[in-house]
């Protein structure tokens, strides 16, 4: 088991990368095969939303099936299938099958491992687990920011991306050899629940709406808006944008191992995951006030939406707190849907967001994705703001 946890983390780390790299790829993309920055924004998009869509149907087969056959054959297939897809891209079409592949790919792979971690671990160290996961998994975005800016330079981004392909079929197959399912966990009566038995517990509702933002504007301005926004406002190249990039996906590394411990320490998930976010909103506040303040200036403020943004683990304990064993996988695939549906949505939005903003200044466009992903972060916390406590 120990095996496949690691494993595990490189799938996610996997993961990590294919929801992060076209931000890197954006400018070889559109001159190679003539997409557009709102075609990228609707790729990116749908890597979410396709994500977002197999949470409900991953959560019944996670408490029916266990992690080991629904994780490593929707990585194997889905993963390896949109990586050569997009290799072998000559269109936004096919961009965007490759995304959606991808998307599906992905989409069980942290699950599982907090699957595991609710299932077999204490709770009470349930949010440093699932922080340090998201804090080496997310390696994946450090490797789609400058290593993949040097790869595609050196062999040409197709031939970055088979390899990439290759060893998420790797990561698949062993995953199918060492995992070890969890005994499954059902009811007094024998039921093993439903999705209506987990949206009957009122505590989640106010929870959502913030779960639901939390994770997008880190995941937006990382995924694919950082790229654009120093293209075109400072000219910078692949390897300037792969140094943003870098600096941005460390500070999103540090925050999950920042917030990990922090309920333990202070006896509150609400007002850790409350303050994070606040703190990230102020910074794209920042970026809406001054976008122009300067090239570093502006990368430290979306270095701090990165880390203040990485709440998701902690957010995530404070859901599982109110959900009972027999709805783990279904709980927690839920939860994920509000964030990564989130993610998802709000980057299609911003895509018409950017493209209805006034043409002058050229900053103006990017003053207002920075204005809808922060009053999208405060209205979550204006409604989390008065959610319950729990910790375990």
């Amino acid at each position: 088991m120990k095996i496949g946890l690691f494993f595990l983390i490189l799938g996610y780390l996997l993961s990590q990368f294919y929801r992060a790299f076209l931000a890197v790829l954006a400018g070889l993309l559109q001159s190679d095969i003539g997409v557009s920055a709102d075609d990228l924004a609707l790729a990116s998009g749908l890597w979410f939303l396709s994500f977002a869509a197999m949470q409900l149907p991953l959560g019944a087969a996670l408490d029916s099936y266990g992690p080991r056959r629904t994780t490593a054959l929707m990585l194997g297939l889905g993963g390896t299938g949109g990586a050569v897809l997009m290799a072998l891209a000559q269109n936004a079409i096919h961009l965007h099958l490759a995304m959606i592949l991808l998307g599906i790919g992905c989409a069980p792979v942290l699950m599982a491992s907090y699957y595991i971690f609710a299932r077999l671990y204490p709770p009470a160290i349930f949010a440093t687990l699932a922080g340090a996961v998201i804090g080496i998994g997310s390696l994946g975005n450090i490797l789609s920011a400058l290593p993949l800016a040097w790869a595609a330079e050196v062999m040409g981004w197709r031939a970055a991306m088979l390899v990439v392909g290759g060893l998420t079929a790797l990561v698949a197959g062993v995953l199918w050899a060492t995992i070890s399912d969890p005994p499954r966990a059902e009811t007094s009566d024998g039921q093993k629940g439903s999705l209506r038995d987990l949206l009957r517990i009122p505590a989640l509702w106010l929870i959502v709406p913030l779960m639901v933002v939390n994770y997008a504007p880190a995941a937006g301005l990382r995924g694919l808006w950082v790229g654009p926004f120093y293209s075109d406002l400072h000219g910078a190249g692949a390897t300037a944008i792969g140094q943003v990039t870098l600096l941005m996906a460390a500070a999103m590394i540090l925050g999950n191992f920042a917030y990990g411990p922090l309920d333990r320490w202070l006896g509150t998930r609400k007002w850790v995951v409350l303050g994070g976010n606040l703190a990230g909103a102020a910074c794209l506040g920042l970026l809406w006030a001054v976008p122009m303040a300067g090239y570093w200036q502006a990368a430290l403020l979306f270095a701090g939406v990165g880390f203040f943004g990485a709440s998701f683990p902690m957010m995530m304990a404070h859901g599982r707190a109110f959900i009972p064993a027999h709805l783990t996988g279904r709980g927690i695939t839920f939860l994920n849907l509000c964030s990564v549906g989130g993610v998802g949505l709000l980057q299609t939005i911003s895509g018409w967001v950017h493209r209805s903003a006034p043409d002058a200044p050229p900053e103006a466009a990017y003053q207002a994705l920075f204005a809808f992903f922060g009053l999208s972060l405060l209205i979550g916390c204006l409604i989390y703001a008065v959610s319950r406590d729990r910790t375990d």
